[in-house]
């Protein structure tokens, strides 16, 4: 049951989370992150995402009153958002309703990660990982198996109800399809052998590598086939791995409705020839199901371009830190979208506006130099020092930054 106190709390805050969302200021930053996906020039947006919440709170800004677990989760959902949109001159994702996603559940794929994780503070999610081989043996890929997926209309309605009666007229809630699509496979390969293993077996085994990838790649397919055949897929979906997913040209319906988000990141000192041979060639195999594709994350991909540049449909590239900028502008030019990953270490103890500024500027002018529509999304940051004011003076001096270049 929830109280009414509780119903209270999350209403008021649903209300000021409306009124933003409807705001013009939202319709505008909504049609500058479209834009850029369209490879327009405008204004790069700004995006922070994956922030240590838990370092974050001022004055009690984000300190959860409501008793109720289910009501105190959607109570941090609008905390959150209200102070992104309070203390960080950045873009933002806000929808004018509450959204919930279509549910469907999965038999599994037979096996399971063997690993021990340490962590620096409690509450950081970000931890170390060492990870057992339980793929090692050859045969054991046989132990991988193709799950079967089942739609949940059940939870679907229990959910619609709770929320409903949680929220009441304060914002509408509403059931939508499922959105982006990520096909990750190496960081899941990962988990369950090791870094250590896979590389060696690039060179070593590689035919074992190749069953495993296949392996991975057929589950991938197997959850799309299902997700076309049983569940809708929304072309409003916002958010693509921490960047906007706003764009046109999608479908109404089906994996033409959706982007494909997917990267290799352990392959960074891979060469371009085994990076295609073992992860590109497999996405090849899938990307022209999708209306668009988004590759890189962390992985520094200035070596690849030409690997890279051979999936389907592909728009959006990401440029990590520790990917050389010059080499990358001039090689996407005005034909994908420059998604530039700012470097976290710069946040992590004391952020020095000059510093920000200057990575900044010489990300905006290789951009304007080579007609490329870019965006900054700030992602990865594992702490701050329990010192927010660094994402603020870190939001503020980037927008600072643009200001001069492309204009408010």
């Amino acid at each position: 049951m929830i109280s009414q106190k509780d119903k209270e709390i999350v209403r008021e805050l649903a209300k000021q989370y409306m009124e933003l969302a409807n705001s013009d200021e939202q319709r505008n930053m909504n049609q500058r992150m479209k834009d850029t996906n369209d490879l327009k020039l405008v204004r790069p947006p700004v995006i922070l995402e994956e922030i240590p919440w838990y370092q974050m709170d001022l004055d009690g800004e984000l300190t959860c009153q409501c008793e109720n677990q289910g009501a105190r989760n959607v109570e941090t959902f609008f905390r959150r958002a209200l102070f992104r949109r309070k203390h960080f001159r950045a873009d933002t994702m806000f929808e004018p309703f509450f959204r919930v996603t279509m549910a469907y559940d999965s038999s599994g794929i037979g096996i399971k990660r063997q690993e021990e994780t340490l962590a620096t503070e409690s509450g950081n999610q970000i931890v170390s990982h060492s990870f057992e081989d339980v793929l090692e043996e050859e045969d054991s890929v046989e132990l991988i198996k193709i799950p079967t997926f089942t739609p949940r209309p059940d939870k679907d309605e229990k959910a619609m109800n709770f929320y409903t009666d949680l929220l009441g007229d304060a914002i509408p809630v509403e059931l939508r399809g499922v959105g982006t699509r990520y096909h990750n496979a190496w960081d899941d390969i990962v988990f369950f052998r090791g870094m250590e293993p896979v590389l060696y077996d690039l060179f070593d085994r590689p035919e074992h590598l190749h069953a495993i990838r296949q392996r991975f790649l057929d589950i991938f397919i197997a959850e799309s086939d299902f997700i076309e055949s049983h569940m809708k897929v929304d072309p409003d979906y916002p958010s693509l791995h921490c960047t906007p997913s706003y764009v046109s040209g999608l479908a109404e319906d089906g994996l033409k409705a959706a982007w494909l988000r997917t990267n290799a990141q352990p392959f960074s000192d891979v060469s371009p020839d085994m990076h295609e041979e073992f992860d590109v060639d497999y996405t090849r195999k899938v990307a022209d199901r999708f209306a668009y594709t988004y590759y890189g994350c962390c992985e520094p991909l200035d070596r690849k371009l030409d690997v890279i540049t051979k999936i389907p449909n592909l728009r959006k590239i990401g440029v990590s830190p520790w990917a050389k900028e010059d080499v990358m502008a001039e090689y996407m030019g005005g034909k994908y979208v420059y998604s530039r990953k700012p470097n976290p270490a710069n946040v992590a103890i004391k952020t020095d506006p000059e510093v920000i500024r200057k990575e900044t500027e010489t990300t905006v002018k290789l951009c304007q130099k080579y007609g490329c529509p870019a965006e900054f999304v700030l992602k990865d940051i594992s702490t701050v020092s329990h010192r927010p004011e660094n994402l603020i003076v870190w939001a503020q001096t980037v927008s600072q930054v643009l200001d001069q270049y492309y204009g408010e």
